[in-house]
């Protein structure tokens, strides 16, 4: 059925990313079906579900911007999403693959939100008394453990014992055994 093993694990990642989405989805729909736009209910000291939408990007910056940031971001989440399932096709390592899978996802539920919402919802709202940290979504988890990930890889990567040493003539004070 598959031409080899990396095709069946690109749509495997392919389906997890698609996976995320249609979670993100689900809950934001259930948010917008049951709570009125603003309302919030206290489950914790610290954490309240949350109905708010976010028309800007993270933190809501460019959110009064009139409206073409929408465009904007929308154009983004397809360029980025592209360059990840390329990452994804050509990825080595199930965890890199794994991570880009996650950012994607993400991606894919705050993307198809400002096409057909105009406006990203958003439902969890932590806080510490009167100080409280914007409010995010499933989508903006996954993004952000995604790019951990990817961040947690690239240092280890530069930092891992096999990575080749340029082989140089050794120099005066150099005590490395040849």
């Amino acid at each position: 059925m598959f031409k080899d093993r990396a095709s069946l694990s690109t749509l495997t990642f392919l389906g997890f990313s698609t996976l995320v989405a249609l979670a993100d989805q689900i809950i934001k729909w259930l948010v917008q079906q049951s709570m009125a736009y603003g309302q919030s209910i206290e489950i914790t000291p610290f954490f309240n579900w949350v109905h708010v939408w976010n028309e800007g990007a993270a933190f809501s910056l460019f959110a009064d911007s009139g409206g073409w940031q929408r465009y904007f971001f929308i154009a983004i989440a397809i360029v980025v999403s592209v360059v990840l399932v390329k990452l994804i096709q050509d990825s080595r390592q199930r965890a890199e693959a794994l991570a880009c899978a996650m950012v994607l996802g993400g991606a894919l539920g705050n993307v198809i939100d400002r096409v057909f919402r105009g406006y990203v919802v958003d439902y969890l709202d932590f806080h510490w008394q009167s100080w409280h940290w914007p409010a995010f979504n499933l989508a903006d988890v996954f993004i952000v453990l995604g790019v951990i990930m990817i961040l947690a890889m690239s240092f280890r990567a530069n930092k891992s014992p096999n990575k080749q040493v340029e082989d140089s003539p050794s120099q005066p004070g150099d005590y490395r055994r040849e």
